[in-house]
């Protein structure tokens, strides 16, 4: 499930998700088919609104669509997949066996 708010910048490396002025961000690094989620970023202002977990539907759903595998380094996006264990099927086995999914 795309969500049309939410963009890639491919050049900086992350996801934007733009609120009230604001722009909420997930950090990435893509190498080949792994895409690695380095930071989860809300701004203070923003928090407590579900804007962290809105970043992380879209950004599995993307990563599913374009045949990538999650490396969470994130610690949100680690804690999310562990609670969503659903999506274990995009995350890269090594991070399954380290997440317990």
């Amino acid at each position: 499930m795309a969500d049309a708010d939410i963009r890639d910048n491919a050049e900086a490396h992350r996801y934007e998700l733009p609120v009230d002025g604001k722009v909420a961000v997930v950090v990435y690094n893509l190498s080949g088919q792994n895409l690695m989620i380095t930071e989860t970023l809300v701004p203070e202002a923003l928090e407590g609104q579900g804007i962290a977990s809105r970043l992380a539907k879209h950004v599995i759903a993307d990563a599913r669509a374009r045949d990538l595998l999650i490396l969470p380094v994130c610690p949100f996006f680690s804690a999310y997949l562990q609670k969503h264990p659903e999506h274990a099927d995009v995350v890269h086995p090594t991070y399954r066996g380290i997440l317990g999914l």
